[in-house]
């Protein structure tokens, strides 16, 4: 670039620029594979740590919510002490909190340092993506958000695969310890390279708002952890942080109207299309990360997969995904977004029909295009879906908007997963014990099977019908999580209606913006 550009467009060259992209897309690479690289290893971690199925959840959930609560205070953090600063921090406890997961000896400690985890990891994105936007000129960032969202996409395709094979060759433990590494060469390039920004000691954050929105939170994920533990409402606990959820969220909604400085600002949901997409985005994060809880286990204990083929297996999904992202980039603004998101929800939709078929029975071949195909179906759904959310949003809510969208869909994520384990554990039990019921010696159906070892006046004919009953409650309970998936998927495509069609085609800045929030 001339000097004569430079001045025109006020954009000053950033020397090392490559080397300072190189290792803020590390910090990226890092975060993204810790969403899936553990999905494979989870069984292995719950035998380690002695954990129920509905407990080792919480290994995914944890970090999860504590990236939720601490995403949308991370601008203020890099304002108030500057972002090469907190960037570095964030690694550097990413690191550590990775190194103790590793370390964990108890279901107690490993969910307390994921916590850790996602506490140091939420900034790591959002920081990372505004030193790319600053070292790249405006008609660069197209290019530089492009690399940055294959970087954000190479880690949930990668981690399954990565995370499978050091499970296999060498421990669970790995999945978190290959953190380090890749952590030290990004500490070390920052240090070297990124240049601090200005500190705004005046920067304040809502800490009432902030604190009642955590609290709310934090509580409502307790009640849908441990609520089919402690059956449900018959618990004290589980009552306790209903109220607590249930009270702050009430005062977190009333200091919104009342205060004029408010975390959340009440004006976003005077837009149509954002109030909506608020909705849609939390659908698509339930389906997004419950969906894979729950074919982690189906492949390694239903159907008795090793954990590396597995992962080889799950890999197509995040495939299926960027190749529609990189195809959505190009249509958007040229179809109707509408009609992008109603593709996107029907090709999700089918992809959990399928699957509500499945039995331990189908082929490898199955399992690997029906991923494909889900996720495709997000791939339709993630940019157009931002586009129109911030389509018609005020250019000074859009900062505000960001941070809640990503709550949305994180807070979606989490509540997935906690729900479709606690269905999955209470229907196990409801489907062993009706089809139970109809095993009885006066079965005729039975009394004809009593040759094959299946007689259930004996000890080990009694012993076998319990195994497949067992089974068979496991099956359906699955089929009935991916059946409560497609029904999300189509419960919510009325709400289309509802989105204002765009008025003019999307321009490449508003592309660029979209891909910017989807990264977040």
């Amino acid at each position: 670039m001339s000097n004569a550009a430079t001045s025109s467009t006020g954009f000053t060259p950033v020397a090392n620029r490559g080397a300072i992209a190189a290792c803020v897309i590390l910090a990226v690479i890092m975060q993204a594979l810790d969403t899936t690289i553990a999905n494979v290893a989870l069984p292995y971690i719950q035998g380690s740590v002695a954990a129920s199925a509905d407990q080792i959840n919480w290994v995914l959930t944890s970090y999860i919510v504590a990236a939720a609560i601490m995403t949308p205070p991370s601008g203020f953090l890099a304002a108030k002490f500057g972002r090469k600063r907190m960037l570095t921090i964030s690694i550097v406890g990413f690191v550590v909190a990775s190194v103790l997961c590793g370390l964990a000896q108890s279901i107690t400690q490993i969910v307390g340092f994921r916590l850790l985890q996602g506490f140091f990891g939420a900034a790591l994105v959002p920081l990372s993506q505004s030193i790319l936007l600053d070292i790249y000129s405006a008609e660069e960032r197209g290019r530089a958000m492009a690399m940055f969202g294959v970087s954000v996409m190479v880690g949930p395709i990668l981690g399954p695969v990565i995370g499978g094979w050091l499970t296999e060759n060498i421990s669970w433990r790995w999945v978190f310890y290959i953190n380090v590494p890749i952590g030290i060469m990004a500490v070390m390039g920052i240090a070297t390279f990124v240049k601090e920004t200005e500190i705004n000691a005046k920067a304040k954050l809502d800490w009432f708002g902030f604190g009642m929105l955590s609290l709310a939170i934090g509580a409502l994920q307790l009640m849908l952890d441990r609520g089919s533990q402690l059956d449900w409402f018959s618990s004290g606990e589980i009552v306790v942080e209903t109220i607590i959820a249930a009270g702050a969220f009430y005062l977190l909604i009333v200091h919104m109207f009342t205060s004029e400085n408010s975390f959340v600002n009440p004006r976003l949901f005077l837009d149509r299309n954002f109030a909506v997409s608020m909705l849609f985005i939390f659908v698509v994060g339930v389906v997004l990360l419950a969906s894979l809880a729950l074919l982690t286990p189906y492949l390694q204990t239903l159907m008795g997969y090793p954990v590396i083929t597995a992962g080889l297996v799950m890999g197509p999904r995040g495939i299926g995904t960027m190749l529609c992202m990189m195809f959505v980039g190009r249509v958007i603004g040229k179809i109707d977004t509408r009609i992008l998101l109603f593709a996107g929800l029907a090709v999700t939709a089918f992809a959990m029909y399928v699957m509500t078929g499945w039995t331990p029975d189908i082929s490898q071949w199955e399992i690997v295009w029906v991923g494909f195909l889900q996720g495709a179906g997000l791939g339709l759904l993630f940019v157009p879906l931002t586009t129109v959310a911030f389509a018609t949003l005020s250019p000074e809510l859009r900062g505000d908007g960001t941070g809640l969208y990503n709550l949305s869909r994180n807070i979606g994520s989490s509540v997935g997963i906690a729900v479709v384990s606690a269905l999955l554990t209470s229907n196990i039990q409801v489907n062993h014990a009706e089809i139970g019921a109809a095993l009885t010696p006066f079965n005729h159906a039975l009394q004809a099977l009593a040759h094959a070892g299946l007689n259930p006046n004996t000890a080990s004919g009694l012993s076998t019908l319990d195994g497949l009953v067992t089974l068979q409650s496991i099956i359906i309970a699955y089929a009935d999580d991916f059946k409560l998936l497609m029904l999300m998927s189509i419960v919510v495509m009325p709400l289309l209606l509802l989105l204002q069609p765009p008025k003019r085609a999307a321009s490449a800045a508003d592309r660029e913006e979209a891909m910017e929030v989807v990264m977040e």
